[in-house]
């Protein structure tokens, strides 16, 4: 793209206060959403330090990338930057000083350059674009924009006008009339002419009346041969002050100053010719340019044009005189013993004199800080004690300390939102992990240290569930394979759990517990285990048996009834379930069947009307319950098998993926262990997230498992019944 490098001319390395009133522009006027896409899209940091350097290609890519994904013409992103920039400028203390740069527009305009110098002082890798004025007969200007790269001639207008009608109050158009580049000029090759016409937009009264007075503002010129007291006298009224004339200069005969005087007095000052031949210079430059003490030799011989960038001739000073010339010393014209140091640079104004024919050049050292004045083995005595050159020196060293501070304090606080930022993801992955051992609601209670009360639910379901010859199975793998059977088939399980919503409360070796309807109420808390439950046994025959290589088998086993839920203990606090149903869930499946699912008579009640398919398997005795009538739930009539297991099912019209049994916004809430024994796989995830050697840790859960047949038949009646 034409424009892509745009941005990067305005400095020629950009400051971050650029880059900043970029950003600042998109978040007040597209929203910070288009600023963060933007950004990711350019591939930048969110935030800039004022006084930093950045590299061009940042810049270029956020304008680049603003007018892709904003939609608009590079001109106009440009055009609204410059307007921006303006009120950019104000806000950030720059209004008092833009304010105080001309009276009028022409004035305003002649000075941007004297801004430039002033502010490259802090700025010190700035480089600014230069501006050239003038005025036509009909009431409008020409104005010269000089750069040293195309397209940044868009801003121009943006700025100028904004500047115009805040300070003014005026509306100007813009028109380019002549884009060329120069090929004589050293630099700022690009140079392109506005038509600039004015507008004013105050009230036609008004208007009347700044026409009259300009007009006797005109007439007013005091004839040349008046005595000094009738000059006086014309303009103003005495004991009064009001002004009523226009000021008219009253020059002396002849000068009252003599030539050492004038030197000593103005000891940076040169005379030269249109040759460039030296005809005077003050003293100061004499002593710091030895050469130049021999008048009549070449200036350029001695110094070079630094700014305006233009060749060193008498016609293109003449072109460019409003301009503030700054002049540095050529190293080769040194004394041999001065060529170290850095070379001295001069700034000052051109005045040219008519009936000499020759051009002043009234200039002060431009120097920005004490070190700089050190280095070149000046002192302030050398420069004279009525150029404000010593004063600039000397605040400017203070500014620059209080920049650098100002430095340090903003790369501090970037510091902070980087670490803010990294606690606040930290703090995502630690409630993370606390929403993985205990309820939300409950996990947030804790958190604000309330006490959670427990909760009496009048009817949930639980499943239990355990692997078939898991004893055997462990007594023929090494304890890794173990961990990573128990781990691939907890994964399938707790992916499940989101498909059907069902709460994970834990899990014990081998066995796996969930329960409907506990912590959040539901009414269709049964239909959801069974349907979890039928997935289990599906995804069940992906997970494979370390010893024989088949498919594992499982027994699930399934009760409704009531049971009481809260929180135990204080260090490591647990979510638990207690009651008869917990003990009754858990024989239902220690009485189970491999590959079936086992369900109580309450469990039958809820689910018969359901749409499921479920046969009677008849009395059997269960351990510390006596006989029960139990059955076996075979399918689900409505649900497919991808529906069961909520995989992605591609829709038959439109040839799409569609997922159809996650719904959409709900996240895991999963509960774990902490029993020695336990594996829990959504534990291995989260601690991995935390970069934990999970393999080592399985290891060690290993060593703790208990392999007995006891364990394999649940909680004991005469135990208290329940299961955290």
């Amino acid at each position: 793209m034409k424009y892509k490098k745009v941005l990067g001319q305005f400095l020629k390395k950009p400051y971050g206060f650029i880059n900043t009133c970029l950003k600042s522009l998109v978040v007040e006027k597209y929203g910070e959403e288009t600023w963060e896409k933007l950004r990711l899209q350019a591939g930048v940091q969110d935030s800039f330090l004022t006084f930093e350097v950045y590299k061009d290609e940042i810049t270029m890519q956020l304008v680049d990338k603003a007018c892709k994904v904003l939609g608009v013409p590079a001109d106009l992103v440009l055009r609204e930057f410059g307007k921006y920039f303006f009120e950019f400028c104000k806000r950030s203390g720059y209004d008092h000083m833009l304010r105080t740069l001309g009276g009028n527009l022409y004035e305003f305009i002649e000075n941007l350059d004297a801004l430039h110098s002033y502010l490259s002082l802090s700025y010190q890798e700035m480089n600014a674009p230069s501006f050239r004025v003038e005025k036509n007969e009909d009431g409008s200007m020409h104005l010269h924009y000089y750069s040293d790269r195309r397209g940044l001639c868009h801003i121009v207008p943006g700025i100028i006008g904004a500047a115009a009608l805040d300070f003014f109050n005026i509306e100007i158009s813009m028109k380019i009339v002549n884009q060329t580049e120069e090929e004589e000029r050293t630099g700022k090759k690009e140079h392109i002419v506005f038509l600039v016409t004015q507008n004013p937009l105050f009230p036609s009264k008004g208007r009347k009346e700044f026409s009259s007075s300009s007009q006797y503002t005109g007439n007013s010129v005091c004839p040349v041969k008046k005595s000094h007291w009738k000059t006086l006298r014309g303009i103003i009224t005495l004991g009064k002050g009001k002004l009523l004339r226009g000021f008219d200069p009253v020059y002396p005969k002849s000068l009252w100053i003599d030539t050492k005087t004038f030197c000593n007095g103005l000891p940076f000052h040169m005379v030269f010719d249109k040759e460039l031949k030296v005809k005077q210079a003050g003293v100061s430059i004499q002593k710091i340019v030895p050469g130049i003490q021999t008048m009549g030799i070449s200036l350029d011989q001695y110094f070079r044009i630094v700014h305006p960038e233009v060749p060193f001739t008498i016609s293109s000073i003449q072109k460019f005189i409003n301009s503030q010339f700054v002049f540095q010393t050529r190293r080769e014209m040194m004394p041999e013993s001065w060529r170290e140091r850095p070379m001295l640079e001069l700034r000052g104004q051109m005045m040219w004199m008519e009936s000499l024919q020759c051009m002043l050049y009234l200039c002060s050292p431009l120097l920005r800080t004490l070190h700089e004045l050190e280095e070149r083995q000046m002192h302030l005595a050398d420069i004279a004690p009525h150029d404000a050159t010593r004063d600039l020196i000397l605040l400017n060293q203070q500014r620059l300390a209080e920049m650098e501070l100002s430095n340090q304090l903003e790369r501090k606080k970037e510091e902070l939102r980087v670490l803010s930022k990294h606690l606040e993801e930290e703090k995502k992955k630690t409630e993370a992990l606390l929403y993985a051992m205990l309820p939300q609601h409950v996990a947030n209670q804790l958190k604000e240290g309330k006490r959670v009360e427990a909760g009496e639910f009048k009817e949930c379901t639980i499943l239990f569930s355990d692997v078939v010859t898991f004893t055997n199975i462990c007594a023929q793998c090494e304890p890794i394979q173990i961990v990573l059977m128990l781990n691939s088939m907890y994964l399938r399980f707790d992916r499940l759990t989101t498909v059907h919503d069902v709460y994970k409360v834990e899990t014990i070796g081998d066995a796996y517990m969930v329960v409907g309807g506990v912590p959040v109420p539901v009414p269709t808390h049964a239909e959801r285990v069974a349907n979890f439950a039928l997935g289990m046994i599906m995804a069940a025959k992906g997970v494979q048996n370390p010893v024989s290589g088949n498919p594992i088998q499982i027994r699930v086993g399934i009760h409704t009834g009531p049971v009481l839920a809260g929180v135990v203990g204080e260090k490591m606090p647990r979510y638990c379930l207690f009651g008869d149903t917990v003990n009754i869930a858990s024989r239902m499946e220690s009485h189970g069947v491999p590959s079936k699912i086992h369900l109580s008579s309450s469990a039958y009640q809820c689910l018969k009307y359901k749409n499921f398919e479920i046969t009677e398997r008849g009395e059997i005795e269960v351990k510390g319950k006596g006989k029960m009538h139990t059955y076996f739930l075979i399918r689900n009539k409505s649900a497919t098998e991808n529906e069961i297991m909520g995989r992605p099912m591609k829709d038959l019209d439109s040839g799409h993926e569609s997922v159809q049994s996650i719904p959409e916004g709900k996240t895991e809430t999963m509960p774990s262990s902490h029993q020695p024994g336990r594996v829990n796989s959504t534990h291995i995830f989260l601690l991995e997230l935390r970069n934990v050697n999970t393999i080592q840790l399985n290891v060690l859960l290993c060593s703790s498992f208990s392999y007995s047949d006891s364990a394999k038949e649940g909680p004991d009646p005469s135990c208290c019944n329940e299961v955290c």
